[in-house]
C-alpha cells in the first residue's frame, strides 16, 4: 500500500488549524467515510451514499469509525449502521447529522464556498474526537439489546459482535484508549477465518459474472441481445415474482395466465407487490409496465419469454412447441425450471440455440440468485442475454451447465438424504436442525422442508419412480441398489405437508402457522418405523450429524466441478450462500472444505462410506482425491485440476 497510513493522516487533518471540508460525491464507504469524519465539515451531493460496510467483510471500521461516529450521531444510530454495514442516502446522512449540507450541484464547488464562509472561525467545536459520547440513562440496556440482536442475527459471525464491543469502547474509554481498543479488535478480526471467508465471497460474487462454458463461450466475447419487451407465461407464485422483477428493471411485460380466475388474482397480487416495493424503495410505481392477457398469442412481439408454469415436463413441452410457432424469429425462450432437462425442452422448438433456463428462487422478486442454465445447443448470445437480464433485475446470475437439478438442487439431494438417514438411526428433526443452525444456517433442513412443503419433493420422487406405496422389508429402503429413506413419503401419505397443513416434521398451532414445535406424534412414528425395519436407535453426536450432511453436499459439489457443470468453486459458493442459506461468514461449501482441509474432508468421507457402503453420495469424488493428493492447493487453483467435462444427460 502506498501513501501515508490512514489513521495518522486523519488525525493530522482533524488537528489542522485551517477548516477542512469533505466533498462527498458518489460513495463514501468505509475508509472514505472515516476520512470524511476526520474533516471539520462534510458536504454531500444529493445522490451520494455513505456507510461503514466493513462488517460485511468480516471486519470493523478500523480508522476511527467506531469511535467518531457514536460521538457524532449517538450510540443507537451508530450501532445500527456499524453492525449492519447499511448504506445511507445523503438525505438520511443529513437527518442523522453525519453531513452538514446536501447539494444538487457540484459538491466540490459547494465545499469550497462553505470553507470560505467558515474561514477564520474557531475549529475547537468541529473536531469529533474531542466530543463526549452522548450518554443516556439506559445506555447499558442499549448495549445489552444490541448484543442480543447481533448474536441472534449473526448466527455465529464474530464481526457484528466485535463491532458492538468497539462502539462500547467509545462510551467507556477516552478517545485515544478507544482507538487502541478499535485497533486490537480490528487485528483480531483481520486474521480470522471468517474475514477470509467473507472477503473471498465478496470477490466470488463478482467473479461469477465473468462466466465461461466448456465449449469456449465467454462473458467477454459473447454479446447479449437488446431486450425491451419480455413475457411471463404462468402467474403462480414464481410467475408473479418474475413479472415484478422485470417491471422493476424497466421492461415492458406481457403477463399471461390462461385461467381467468388465476389471472385476476395474479393481477391484484402483483399490483400489491409493486406498490409495497415502490413505497419501500422510494421509486415511482412500475404498475403500468405490465399488461395482462389470457392468451399465449399475446407474446408474439416480445424479445424474451420466461415460462413459469408447474414443474411438469409434458406441460412445459407443449408450451415450448406453442412458443416456437408464435414468437417472432430470434426471441429468447427461457424456462424457470428447478431441475428439468433444458435440452429436452429445446428439442421442441425450431431454434434450440435460443433456449436457456432461468432458475429463479422463491420469492423471485426478493431472492438475489439466478441460475442461468445453458444446454449443449444454447448459443453464447442466448446465455449472455439471460445473464445480462438477470443483472438488470438486480440478481447475481450464475451460469451453470445442464444436468438433473443443475448445481443447487443437485447438491441438495445428498444433503437431504443424510438428514433422513440420521432420523432412521436415532436423531430427531430438532436435533439435526439445531446442529445446522448452530453452524450458521438460518433454518435447519427439516424446518426448511416444512416451510417449502413436503409434497414438493414427494411429487418429484413420484415422477422419478422412487415412491413405492406399501413396500415392506428391505425393499422399502433400497432404490436402484442404493440406500433410500421413505420417511418423507410416509409423512406425505399421512397428509403432513408442513406449515400449510399445520403438521410436517414439526407441529404448528394451525395450518399456515410459522412457529415450529417438536411433535410427540412424530417421535412415536420414528420409533415405530425403526422397530418395523429392525433399526436400533443410537445417540449420534453433533459432529457426525454436521459432517455427514455437509460433507455429502460438498462431495457432490466436487463432482459438479469434475463434470464441468460449474466452471469453478466460486460459482457453487455463490449459489449456496445466496440461494440455500449457507452462512456467508463460512464462505460457501467449497471454500469451507478448503478451510477444514481437503485431506480431512476426504478422510471423513472415506470413513462414512466404509460404514455406509450402500450410500453412493458418501463415496469420495475423484477430484477431491486428486486435490488432496496434490497437497490441497488453494481454492483459486482448483480449476487447473478439473478434467474435461462429459455430458450428464
Amino acid at each position: 500500500m502506498r501513501g501515508p497510513p490512514l489513521v495518522p493522516m486523519i488525525h493530522l487533518i482533524e488537528a489542522a488549524e485551517k477548516p477542512v471540508v469533505a466533498a462527498v460525491e458518489g460513495v463514501a464507504l468505509g475508509g472514505g467515510l472515516e476520512l470524511a469524519l476526520g474533516c471539520h465539515y462534510r458536504i454531500a451531493h444529493s445522490k451520494a451514499r455513505l456507510g461503514l460496510p466493513e462488517v460485511t467483510l468480516g471486519l470493523l471500521p478500523g480508522a476511527g469509525g467506531t469511535q467518531r461516529l457514536p460521538r457524532l450521531i449517538g450510540v443507537p444510530a451508530a450501532l445500527e449502521l456499524i453492525t449492519t454495514g447499511r448504506h445511507v442516502t445523503a438525505a438520511e446522512a443529513l437527518q442523522l447529522g453525519i453531513v452538514d449540507e446536501v447539494t444538487d450541484h457540484s459538491a466540490v464547488d459547494a465545499a469550497v464556498k462553505f470553507a470560505q464562509s467558515v474561514a477564520g472561525k474557531s475549529l475547537d467545536a468541529r473536531r469529533i474526537s474531542t466530543y463526549l459520547c452522548p450518554r443516556s440513562p439506559d445506555l447499558a440496556e442499549i448495549f445489552e439489546k444490541a448484543m442480543k440482536e447481533v448474536r441472534r442475527s449473526a448466527r455465529g459471525a464474530i464481526a457484528p459482535v466485535t463491532c458492538v464491543q468497539a462502539v462500547h469502547a467509545s462510551v467507556t474509554l477516552p478517545y485515544a484508549k478507544g482507538m487502541e481498543r478499535e485497533r486490537e479488535l480490528f487485528s483480531t478480526l483481520f486474521t480470522s477465518g471468517q474475514a477470509h471467508a467473507l472477503q473471498y465471497y465478496f470477490f466470488a460474487q463478482r467473479a461469477v459474472s465473468r462466466w465461461s462454458t466448456p465449449s469456449g463461450a465467454r462473458w467477454d466475447t459473447s454479446k447479449p441481445r437488446p431486450v425491451r419487451k419480455a413475457a411471463v407465461i404462468g402467474l403462480g407464485t414464481m410467475g408473479r415474482g418474475i413479472s415484478v422483477s422485470l417491471a422493476q428493471a424497466g421492461l415492458s411485460v406481457v403477463a399471461v395466465e390462461t385461467q381467468e380466475k388465476q389471472l385476476l388474482e395474479a393481477k391484484q397480487a402483483v399490483s400489491g407487490m409493486l406498490e409495497r416495493s415502490a413505497k419501500r424503495r422510494g421509486v415511482p410505481l412500475a404498475d403500468d409496465k405490465i399488461k395482462y392477457n389470457c392468451s399465449v398469442q399475446a407474446v408474439a412481439d416480445v424479445d424474451l419469454v420466461i415460462e413459469a408454469v408447474f414443474e411438469d415436463m409434458a406441460l412445459k413441452k407443449t408450451i415450448f412447441q406453442q412458443l416456437s410457432g408464435i414468437c417472432k424469429p430470434g426471441t429468447l425462450l427461457c424456462t424457470n425450471t428447478s431441475g428439468l432437462d433444458i435440452d429436452e425442452l429445446a428439442s421442441q422448438t425450431q431454434s434450440p440455440e435460443l433456449v436457456v433456463g432461468m432458475h429463479f428462487f422463491a420469492p423471485a422478486h426478493v431472492m438475489k440468485l439466478l441460475e442461468v442454465v445453458y444446454g449443449p445447443r444454447s448459443s453464447p448470445e442466448a446465455l449472455a442475454t439471460a445473464m445480462e437480464m438477470g443483472k438488470k433485475m438486480g440478481k447475481v446470475s450464475v451460469a451453470v451447465g445442464n444436468c438433473r437439478g443443475f448445481v443447487g438442487n443437485r447438491m441438495l439431494k445428498p444433503y437431504l438424504e443424510q438428514a433422513f438417514f440420521l432420523l432412521e438411526e436415532g436423531a430427531t428433526p430438532e436435533q439435526v436442525d439445531q446442529v445446522l443452525e448452530e453452524f450458521g444456517f438460518a433454518m435447519g433442513v427439516f424446518k426448511v422442508s416444512d416451510l417449502s412443503g413436503l409434497d414438493v419433493g414427494w411429487k418429484v420422487r413420484k415422477a422419478d419412480g422412487l415412491v413405492v406405496p406399501g413396500s415392506t422389508g428391505k425393499s422399502a429402503r433400497i432404490r436402484g441398489g442404493s440406500r433410500y429413506s421413505p420417511l418423507g413419503d410416509l409423512l406425505c401419505e399421512q397428509g403432513r405437508f408442513g406449515q400449510k397443513t399445520g403438521r410436517g416434521w414439526y407441529q404448528y398451532d394451525k395450518p399456515g402457522g410459522r412457529v415450529a414445535k417438536p411433535d410427540p406424534w412424530l417421535h412415536g412414528f420414528l420409533e415405530e418405523y425403526r422397530a418395523r425395519h429392525g433399526l436400533v436407535a443410537r445417540r449420534i453426536d453433533h459432529q457426525e450429524m454436521l459432517e455427514r450432511c455437509l460433507y455429502a453436499l460438498i462431495n457432490e459439489g466436487f463432482q459438479i466441478l469434475q463434470d464441468g457443470i460449474a466452471a469453478g468453486p466460486e460459482d457453487i459458493d455463490v449459489i449456496y450462500v445466496l440461494g440455500y442459506g449457507w452462512p456467508r461468514h463460512r464462505g460457501g461449501p467449497m471454500f469451507y472444505a478448503g478451510l477444514v482441509g481437503l485431506d480431512k474432508v476426504l478422510e471423513r468421507l472415506e470413513h462414512y462410506h466404509q460404514v455406509y457402503p450402500d450410500v453412493l453420495g458418501l463415496k469420495p469424488c475423484s477430484l477431491i482425491r486428486k486435490l488432496a493428493a496434490s497437497s490441497s492447493p488453494p481454492i483459486h487453483r482448483w480449476r487447473e485440476f478439473i478434467q474435461k467435462p462429459r455430458s450428464q444427460l
